[in-house]
């Protein structure tokens, strides 16, 4: 079984608390590469790892908020100008993606949607259950609880032989248990520590239900100041900003 490189290009929230950057996981199989959100710092931190961009297949958004999917327009600006992409990207996401990616390219960079350029942003919108293959990696998305003007998701991604699982933002729900069931790696947000804060995963939520967490691996990321002050007295494995794991 070949190693499956993540990378956490940010592991912040969108208030930047700690000085982290956005929402973005680099997935390198072998065999293919892609990315889980893309923050608007996401482009960043492929340069600070010199990632080479035309090698990423796909992008998978888990929901349609800026620090998920607002490194899109830059990304798409860098392939057309600096890395002189050629071959074809596949943006994944809920219901709604093209249009909310389209319109956030024209805000930013009035025209670039309409850019005559040398390769193809092919949008694939997927719903809550069903399975849908792009390229070598199977993506399931569970209904998450967080309100972002289109479907919210957790994400199971079969790709090769790994099998990687992300919760996005959500409060605590069951469907994440499915999600990560067998999972060789699971994605938590833990935006708060031990405050009800709704539409996010507590912490101590968490704890009250690792049990039922069926992975291998469980790391922690998308926090809050209030969490990252508290991070002396968390069990769990928590992702920094560059940090690099194989399974």
């Amino acid at each position: 079984m070949d190693e499956t490189t993540v990378r956490f290009l940010g592991t912040g929230d969108p208030l930047g608390s700690g000085g982290r950057l956005q929402t973005s996981i680099h997935v390198d199989t072998g065999s293919t590469r892609f990315l889980i959100d893309c923050g608007a710092s996401a482009l960043s931190e492929m340069n600070r790892y010199d990632i080479d961009r035309n090698e990423i297949e796909a992008i998978l958004l888990t929901h349609l908020h800026g620090d998920h999917f607002g490194g899109i327009p830059f990304f798409v600006l860098d392939a057309q100008f600096a890395s002189e992409r050629t071959e074809p990207l596949t943006v994944v996401g809920p219901p709604g993606t093209e249009t909310r990616v389209t319109e956030a390219m024209e805000v930013l960079f009035p025209g670039l949607s309409s850019v005559d350029q040398a390769f193809d942003v092919d949008f694939v919108e997927i719903k809550t259950g069903d399975a849908t293959r792009v390229g070598a990696i199977d993506v399931r998305p569970y209904a998450a609880v967080h309100p972002s003007g289109a479907p919210s998701y957790a994400l199971r991604v079969d790709v090769d032989d790994a099998t990687i699982a992300y919760s996005g933002d959500t409060e605590w729900t069951d469907d994440l248990v499915e999600a990560a069931a067998g999972a060789d790696l699971f994605v938590c947000e833990a935006y708060a520590f031990d405050a009800d804060i709704p539409y996010h995963m507590t912490y101590t939520t968490l704890l009250e239900h690792e049990d039922e967490i069926d992975a291998d691996r469980v790391v922690l990321t998308h926090m809050s100041n209030p969490m990252l002050d508290h991070l002396d007295e968390v069990e769990h494995e928590c992702a920094t900003d560059g940090m690099r794991i194989e399974i």
